[in-house]
């Protein structure tokens, strides 16, 4: 959008968090009847649409905290980490909570929470208003369990800068709530609810130097990124983009498009398409996202990639390469940031499992972003890649043979005017994944969506629309049995209006938004709708 100071100014350094901010469910409609005619100094606490996290009842817990501190600046809060007592070494759930608060003026801010230099966390934070939000972030850490079942130290951060005008200090608190396995035992992994295969036996942080060593009984391999585009510069809104030569305040040889890629010693291992978070200031408008941020703007949830099949090569005692990057960015420009964590499973019945890469088909990165000039210029992106990897491995049970085949595309239509104003973006990624293994195939299709336009019209009124979804459907089949499925439909509509270059008690700035986040499946249904108006919630609905 255009360059202004009222864009987003997430901090210099992309650190790391990944988090679910989570509001009360409700009951049934709410409506407030007579929302005010503009913002004023205060407006509702944040709050998504997406579904609570998952709580064990009826069974022990216990809540330990893990950081507690004010962030006025970069420097780091350092802690040291203990397991609780009387809730036994395995658990059935652990959730992570942060609760902060900030008052006065302030940037959305990017942070991280790492416990034994394992990303558990990472997070953007709300804009406050002058008199001051409340917000709550919970997370299920049960992956982490392996890293948590060990005294660690701890390393948070959430970039901050406090001066004369930036007033607001980011006060948060941290905790884990631990749930014990029912009867104090653990069943496989170490997690009964609500999938005992989905908890990793150990988690290993990938270094900067990229050099792992895996164990020589490994059988199951993932790496979980959390890629995030941010700091202020060109790539906090990377897709936005356009080809070098273009009329525009940020440029790149290959325009728009991006690409997270995993190697493993040069060979590509994975590929998956970054979500193209917004974070609460993005879109030249914080008004948009006052009470309701975008999707995944505080559950910054890393992309996963299914590194199985090279298993059997990294299983023979040496340490190996494995190098994540960001494809499209130009050479030498800062704004990524890539943290990763690898997530492995090991066969207790077998010393060394062996194994091969059987099959590696790239079919290629293709794309093109071509720019029309004129009165209205115009980039139409295309870009696809598709990539089939296969590996088997021996293990105490027999041979285990993963296929992982996935296939991106991204497509967009960038139209804007002089001084790019009007600005506007329709795209469209699509990440399809299909992981065959052990007699299941899991088919997942996961769909990304932004259209909005900026306008600066008369009395510098800034206006945008934008609409965000994050959408995606899963089935997972196996021999005769019913499949297991879900589709998630998230889905943020917002329109704001202010006055720009103004003090922001003359901003007179109006603004609706909405979020409603369906998720159905085998396991259940959420679907929660929420209307905000001016800063106040005008509807809270459930439906399931």
């Amino acid at each position: 959008m255009r360059r202004r100071a009222v864009m987003s100014t997430l901090s210099a350094l992309a650190l790391a968090a990944g988090a679910l901010l989570t509001g009360p469910p409700a009951a049934s409609a709410g409506r407030h009847p007579h929302p005010p005619a503009e913002f004023g100094t205060d407006w509702h606490d944040p709050l998504t649409a997406a579904p609570p996290v998952h709580r064990p009842r009826g069974v022990p817990s216990c809540e330990v905290t893990v950081a507690r501190a004010q962030f006025r600046d970069f420097t780091p809060y350092r802690g040291a980490y203990t397991p609780p007592e009387g809730c036994g070494d395995r658990w059935s759930a652990v959730v992570l909570r942060l609760d902060g608060r900030v008052r006065g003026r302030q940037y959305d801010r990017l942070g991280h929470l790492a416990v034994g230099g394992v990303e558990v966390l990472r997070t953007s934070t709300p804009q406050p208003s002058p008199d001051g939000i409340a917000w709550s972030v919970e997370k299920d850490v049960t992956r982490y369990s392996d890293t948590l079942s060990r005294p660690q130290p701890v390393e948070m951060l959430i970039g901050n800068v406090v001066d004369d005008t930036h007033t607001g200090v980011i006060d948060v608190t941290v905790t884990l709530t631990f749930y014990a396995a029912p009867g104090g035992t653990a069943t496989p992994g170490g997690r009964t609810v609500p999938d005992p295969a989905a908890t990793p036996e150990l988690v290993l942080p990938l270094g900067d130097g990229g050099s792992v060593t895996t164990p020589r009984n490994t059988e199951r391999i993932l790496a979980e990124v959390y890629a995030t585009g941010s700091g202020g510069g060109c790539e906090e809104y990377w897709y936005l983009t356009v080809p070098t030569g273009a009329p525009y305040g940020c440029t790149a040889d290959g325009g728009p498009h991006r690409e997270v890629r995993v190697s493993v010693d040069g060979r590509l291992a994975g590929i998956a398409a970054p979500f193209p978070t917004v974070w609460t200031g993005g879109w030249s408008n914080p008004f948009l996202w006052y009470v309701v941020p975008g999707p995944r703007a505080f559950d910054v949830q890393p992309v996963v990639l299914d590194l199985t099949p090279f298993a059997g090569l990294l299983n023979d005692g040496r340490p190996h390469r494995v190098e994540v990057t960001v494809a499209g960015v130009p050479a030498g420009r800062p704004g990524w940031s890539t943290p990763t964590n690898l997530l492995l499973w090991r066969d207790e019945g077998r010393a060394v499992v062996t194994g091969a890469l059987t099959r590696h088909e790239d079919g290629g990165a293709t794309g093109t972003s071509r720019h029309t000039p004129g009165a209205e210029h115009r980039v139409d992106t295309a870009a696809a890649h598709r990539l089939t990897v296969a590996g088997y491995v021996d293990t105490s049970r027999g041979r285990t043979a993963t296929t992982v085949a996935r296939a991106l595309t991204h497509t967009s239509v960038h139209r804007w005017g002089a001084d790019e104003n009007p600005d506007a973006l329709d795209a469209t990624w699509t990440d399809h994944e299909t992981v065959t293994a052990g007699g299941a195939t899991t088919r997942t299709r996961r769909t990304y969506t932004m259209d909005g336009t900026t306008t600066v019209g008369a009395g510098d009124r800034l206006r945008t629309e934008l609409t965000l979804g994050d959408h995606a459907h899963t089935v997972t089949t196996r021999g005769g049995r019913p499949p297991s499925w879900s589709r998630l439909d998230d889905t943020y509509t917002g329109d704001a209006t202010y006055t720009t270059g103004v003090p922001r008690d003359q901003r007179h700035a109006v603004g609706t938004s909405a979020e409603r986040y369906r998720l159905r499946g085998s396991a259940g249904c959420h679907d929660r709708l929420l209307r905000t108006a001016q800063g106040v919630v005008t509807e809270d609905r459930t439906r399931c």
